[in-house]
């Protein structure tokens, strides 16, 4: 980073970035979100999808501008909620595998509202605080193509998640394991950047603009993408190593920590 490096944009996770595991946001996060919102565009970058996205981007007062949501899936307007681009896939076979190797989990794809189509109902607060739920069969589960399929089970542990992953022998998609057994599989070569890439060119700015704060695995590719990437203090190891640096944890402010340096 060359010395008097500034951001002109700041790309912002929310779930373990801004808002605690027990949706707590804090006061001291919310200012100096608005304070970095009033001088360069604040992206938030998530894997949650419009419908989750929206109220927060409300709740910490963001203007006019752009959200990523779907792990880069789908880059969407503020406030309306207008779709810039997407990227779908066919999760067919993916869902046939999941069938046969972890028959108990249950699956979910957003619809194109940002509610959500599951085969059995979801751990509360899994998919968002207000999102719209309908239980499905297998077969009615994705008759379109989609932004993403996530894939979950309770019983199992983020170690046996990761191993699912490569018992399923994924290809023509990307994927994210996350913080508990929950697996994001997305369109071939899309991640958070993809989305940010979107939004920066409504901005005429480039990567090397760009601040971006995140703590899970689907942060990564964003983090390295950035002119500047950190991670949360409580971020997993793989994800602190491809930061250009690491901050306090959620619970100790970290965000604010990094924006309060350049705003």
């Amino acid at each position: 980073m060359t010395e008097g490096w500034r951001p002109k944009a700041v790309a912002l996770d929310i779930d373990g970035t801004l808002i605690d595991h027990d949706e707590r946001l804090s006061p001291a996060v919310v200012d100096a979100v608005r304070r970095t919102a009033a001088q360069v565009p604040v992206i938030l970058c998530t894997g949650r999808a419009w419908q989750t996205t929206r109220p927060v981007a409300d709740l910490l007062g963001l203007p006019d501008g752009f959200v990523v949501c779907s792990n880069g899936a789908r880059t969407l307007r503020l406030p309306d909620g207008e779709v810039v681009d997407e990227r779908t896939f066919d999760p067919t076979t993916v869902i046939a595998s999941v069938r046969k190797h972890a028959p108990n989990a249950r699956m979910a794809v957003e619809e194109y509202d940002g509610g959500y189509l599951v085969t059995e109902p979801f751990p509360d607060g899994d998919l968002g605080t207000g999102a719209t739920v309908r239980v499905v069969t297998d077969a009615e589960l994705a008759p379109l193509p989609v932004t993403r399929l996530i894939i979950r089970d309770p019983e199992q542990s983020e170690g046996d998640f990761v191993q699912l992953a490569e018992r399923l022998g994924l290809h023509g998609v990307s994927y994210f394991v996350g913080w508990t057994a929950w697996l994001d599989i997305a369109p071939e070569g899309v991640d958070k950047s993809t989305g940010l890439k979107v939004a920066l060119a409504q901005y005429g700015l480039e990567a090397a603009d760009l601040l971006a704060l995140g703590d899970g695995r689907n942060d990564i590719e964003m983090l390295v993408y950035a002119g500047l990437g950190v991670a949360m203090g409580s971020a997993p190891d793989e994800v602190k190593a491809r930061a250009d640096e690491v901050t306090k944890s959620v619970t100790d402010d970290g965000a604010a920590a990094v924006l309060n340096r350049y705003f």
